[in-house]
C-alpha cells in the first residue's frame, strides 16, 4: 500500500444496471464496511421505483448512508456530497470499519477526489431565464448556444442534457467565462483515506443494453409513473427540479403532461438510460485511479475480493 498510515477506504463505481449493489454486499459480507451511496437520485425520500435503492433487507444488513436524506423539492450539490462524505468516511474508520462508497454519479466521486473548482452558486433567476428559452427552443437549441460560447463543454455534453446545459450556460453568464475554464482549475485537497479503486466496465455492450432495457421495464411494471404522480400531489415540484431530472423521472412527468405517449415514454427512458450509462463508462476510463472489472465475468467477486485483500497488505 502506497499510503500506510491513511486509513483505507474502497470505491465501487460503474455504470447504472452492472451490479454495483450486489457486489457491495458481497465485498460487505468479507470485508468489515459501511457503504456510502455515491448516487445524485438515492438521496431522495419516496423515490424508490426510479432510483434503485438497496432494498430494506440489505440496508439492515450493512449501514448505509447518504440515501433518503432530502424531500424531491430540495437540493443536493457535490459540494455537500464531498463535505457529508468526508464526515461519514472519519467516523466510519474510527468505528474500525471500512467506508465503502458505492454508486454511478461519478461527478461526485471526482469532486471528492480531486477537489471543487471555484464556481459561482446557483442563481434562480438566471436558471428560470435559461429553463423559459428551454421551453420555446428546445434545449438542443441551447446545446447549439452553449457551443458558441463553450465548445469543451458542448462537446461533452448531450444536447438533451438539460441539467449540464443549464449549468454550463449559468456559469457563463454569471462569470463571463467558459465553464471548462473553470473546471481545469480544482482545488486539490489532502486526501484523508487511501482509496482501493474498482470500477465495473461491461465489456459485453449488447448484453448491458438488454439489462438496461430489462430494468427500465421492470420500474413501469413497479409504478414509476403512479409513483411520480403521487410526488406531485405531495409536494410542490416542477420539472426542473433537480430530482425531476433524474432519468426515469423526466420522461415520466413528460407522459404525465401529456407530451409523449405510453410507448414514447418506454423507447425514451431506454434511450436516456443508454445515455447516462455511456457517460458514466466515459468517466471511468478517464480515472486512473480505478481497476476494471467485467461485471458479467462469472469470477467478479471472488477478483474483487483478492484484488482488496492484495491492496490492503
Amino acid at each position: 500500500m502506497s499510503s500506510p498510515r491513511l486509513p483505507v477506504a474502497i470505491a465501487l463505481l460503474g455504470p447504472t444496471a452492472s451490479g454495483k449493489t450486489d457486489l457491495a454486499m458481497q465485498l460487505a459480507q468479507r470485508f468489515s464496511v459501511e457503504i456510502i451511496s455515491v448516487d445524485s437520485a438515492q438521496v431522495y425520500r419516496h423515490m424508490d421505483v426510479g432510483t434503485s435503492k438497496p432494498d430494506p433487507w440489505m440496508r439492515a444488513c450493512v449501514p448505509h448512508h447518504l440515501i433518503d436524506i432530502l424531500d424531491p423539492a430540495e437540493s443536493y450539490s457535490a459540494g455537500r456530497f464531498c463535505s457529508d462524505t468526508r464526515t461519514l468516511m472519519n467516523a466510519i474508520s474510527q468505528r474500525g470499519r471500512i467506508p465503502l462508497l458505492a454508486g454511478g454519479t461519478m461527478l461526485y466521486f471526482n469532486a471528492l477526489r480531486n477537489g471543487l473548482n471555484d464556481l459561482p452558486s446557483a442563481n434562480e433567476e438566471i436558471r428560470h431565464r435559461i429553463d423559459e428559452r428551454a421551453l420555446a427552443a428546445g434545449w438542443p437549441a441551447l446545446h447549439s448556444d452553449l457551443a458558441k460560447v463553450d465548445p469543451q463543454a458542448a462537446a461533452r455534453i448531450n444536447p438533451n442534457d438539460a441539467q449540464r446545459i443549464q449549468r454550463a450556460l449559468e456559469v457563463f453568464e454569471l462569470t463571463g467565462s467558459a465553464l471548462s475554464s473553470h473546471l481545469t482549475h480544482s482545488r486539490r485537497r489532502v486526501q484523508s483515506h487511501y482509496f482501493i479503486g474498482l470500477a465495473l466496465m461491461p465489456m459485453d455492450r449488447k448484453r448491458l443494453h438488454e439489462r438496461l432495457a430489462r430494468r427500465f421495464d421492470a420500474m413501469l411494471a413497479q409504478g414509476l409513473v403512479e409513483e411520480l404522480a403521487e410526488l406531485r400531489q405531495r409536494f410542490t415540484l416542477d420539472e426542473t427540479l433537480n430530482a425531476m431530472r433524474c432519468v426515469g423521472y423526466r420522461q415520466a412527468w413528460e407522459y404525465l403532461e401529456g407530451r409523449i405517449s405510453p410507448q414514447e415514454l418506454r423507447e425514451k427512458g431506454i434511450a436516456a438510460t443508454r445515455q447516462l450509462a455511456k457517460r458514466q463508462m466515459t468517466w471511468l476510463r478517464a480515472m486512473s485511479e480505478v481497476t476494471l472489472f467485467d461485471p458479467f465475468d462469472a469470477l467478479l467477486a471472488a477478483n474483487a475480493i483478492e484484488h482488496i485483500e492484495v491492496s490492503l497488505r
